[in-house]
């Protein structure tokens, strides 16, 4: 089941960059039409999302267990496996699961999550590192306006740059882990954010080359960040907890537009903050546990047990 879950949100991430790669082409053939024809063609592809997800997409079979709609969990196992009753019998009794007796809506899980030690550290950390992700990840294709290069080409080039960034994810996120991954990439994409500042010749011309490089490791740093955080928060709490690092994300986005316009008068306001901040983000992750091939938690106090053990360990 955690392959199965980490699988989905690899595939969710490989579509998204799709759908940015489409952008650009779009927008250019929308280049001679009001800016309400680009907003059109891209809310119907988003209506067809929405109407696909309602169609085809299931509850996940281990929050129905965590809130004891066995049959329903039975139910969505035999629409998405192949495998026989006894076998999802066996799989559902082998599966490590303690129902949750409390009624779990965002503001009620955020409560608990607060009031829990090792939950409220994992969550501030999370949001924290969210914020100077968000900044970059939303903001760089913005500033692209304040380069010196093809303004369509360079959304093209950002959007491929975003392919080889999910690929890693996709193929190699098993292979790593967590925090010197998010440490490393976060690093990488603020020096390039930095360097893409300069306009000394002949650094001038490779501005956008840096800027990919940084965009790049933004990406990648966003894709381990969302896997991570799933892995993080237990079951009866992850949608919440995913809401709040979404939320973060979005957040340090909100800031960008007002940095990319200080830009067109100084650069270093643009991709120079955008390169400290993110740079500095990764360091939250030293307040966060290693989660590469340790099992989901489905409650609260399984996933507090293991943290006193792992405490009890180091100490």
């Amino acid at each position: 089941m955690f392959g199965f879950t980490n699988l989905n949100l690899r595939m969710c991430l490989l579509c998204a960059y799709v759908g940015f790669l489409s952008l650009p082409v779009m927008a250019y053939a929308n280049k001679n039409s009001s800016w309400r024809n680009l907003y059109l063609w891209t809310s119907i592809t988003t209506i067809i999302y929405c109407i696909l997800v309602k169609v085809f997409v299931t509850e996940s079979p281990r929050w129905l267990l965590v809130r004891g709609r066995r049959e329903e969990a039975v139910a969505t196992l035999k629409c998405i496996t192949s495998v026989t009753q006894s076998n999802v019998d066996l799989a559902i009794n082998n599966m490590s699961h303690k129902e949750e007796t409390w009624n779990v809506d965002l503001f009620s899980a955020l409560k608990i999550l607060l009031q829990k030690k090792w939950s409220s550290r994992r969550l501030v950390s999370i949001m924290a590192m969210g914020i100077g992700i968000g900044l970059v990840y939303y903001g760089m294709p913005l500033g692209l306006q304040n380069l010196s290069f093809n303004l369509y080409l360079s959304v093209t080039f950002n959007a491929l740059s975003e392919l080889p960034s999910a690929l890693i994810v996709f193929f190699f996120i098993d292979k790593f882990d967590r925090r010197p991954a998010l440490l490393l990439f976060t690093i990488l994409s603020g020096v390039f954010s930095v360097m893409s500042v300069i306009e000394v010749k002949p650094w001038t011309n490779l501005q956008i080359v840096f800027e990919l490089i940084s965009f790049f490791s933004a990406c990648s740093s966003f894709n381990v960040y969302l896997i991570y955080t799933t892995e993080l928060f237990p079951t009866c709490v992850r949608n919440s907890a995913l809401s709040m690092a979404r939320l973060a994300v979005v957040l340090g986005g909100a800031f960008s537009p007002m940095l990319v316009s200080a830009g067109r008068e100084n650069k270093f306001l643009c991709y120079g903050v955008f390169g400290l901040v993110i740079g500095f983000s990764g360091i939250y992750g030293i307040f966060l546990p290693e989660t590469r091939g340790r099992a989901l938690c489905d409650t609260l106090d399984e996933e507090e047990n293991k943290e006193k053990q792992a405490c009890d360990m180091v100490a």
